[in-house]
């Protein structure tokens, strides 16, 4: 791993996806709490704590600015992918790494070895895998993706999975799936918490979400 004299990776920046209209949890999912802190919070801290100098793809607001820079939706509505795309476009990086606000239980330690895997392998897009199904997110993906990422985009095929792959076809590349529970087995993963890897990716997008994810959390904390 590369640094610079920040102490943060020399090759790739993080960003919290937190662009969404949050319908389901009838408030903004980003500045919700989730054991006492904010999902925004969680997520930054989790990409910290991974090497990476931090930024929010989303809408611009007085809020978020509290936390860290926003790199604003060019055309708000258009989902995630639209910001992964002015996300790739903002940096001057190889690597722009994607984990969204509602992933709280999602470990640093997964973020950091996504990262050193695409550095090590060169592939045009990292994600993980659990119970054997590939995850979209967490997500590592090189900046030269992004012609490939917004041809997608402008044709309509906003999901992001399929636009990866998409991306990863373009480039030449591939797409690498990391096995978490594999990583597991092996000890070189851990959840802080003891958490078992098939609850790393629990959702928050709903209030139900976040009582059971909350509880999930404390039952083994």
């Amino acid at each position: 791993m590369k640094t610079d004299a920040s102490g943060w990776r020399r090759h790739a920046i993080g960003f919290v996806l937190a662009g969404g209209e949050s319908r389901r949890m009838g408030e903004d999912k980003a500045l919700v709490q989730f054991a006492g802190r904010p999902l925004v919070e969680i997520a930054l801290e989790a990409l910290r704590q991974a090497g990476l100098e931090t930024r929010i793809a989303g809408t611009r607001s007085p809020q978020l600015q509290a936390f860290a820079t926003v790199v604003e939706d060019s055309e708000p509505g258009r989902g995630p992918l639209g910001g992964i795309c002015d996300a790739l476009a903002y940096i001057s990086v190889r690597w722009g790494v994607f984990l969204p606000v509602d992933l709280p239980l999602t470990p640093a330690a997964l973020i950091e070895m996504m990262v050193d895997h695409a550095e090590i392998t060169g592939a045009a897009v990292t994600v993980p895998s659990v119970n054997g199904f590939a995850q979209t997110f967490p997500a590592v993906v090189d900046r030269d993706a992004l012609p490939a990422l917004r041809r997608e985009l402008d044709g309509g095929h906003g999901g992001c999975f399929s636009a990866f792959k998409a991306a990863a076809a373009s480039l030449g590349t591939g797409m690498t799936v990391i096995s978490v529970e594999a990583m597991v087995q092996v000890g070189k993963l851990a959840h802080p918490s003891g958490l078992s890897a098939g609850r790393w990716f629990a959702n928050v997008n709903a209030p139900g979400d976040l009582r059971r994810t909350e509880a999930q959390a404390h039952r083994v904390i």
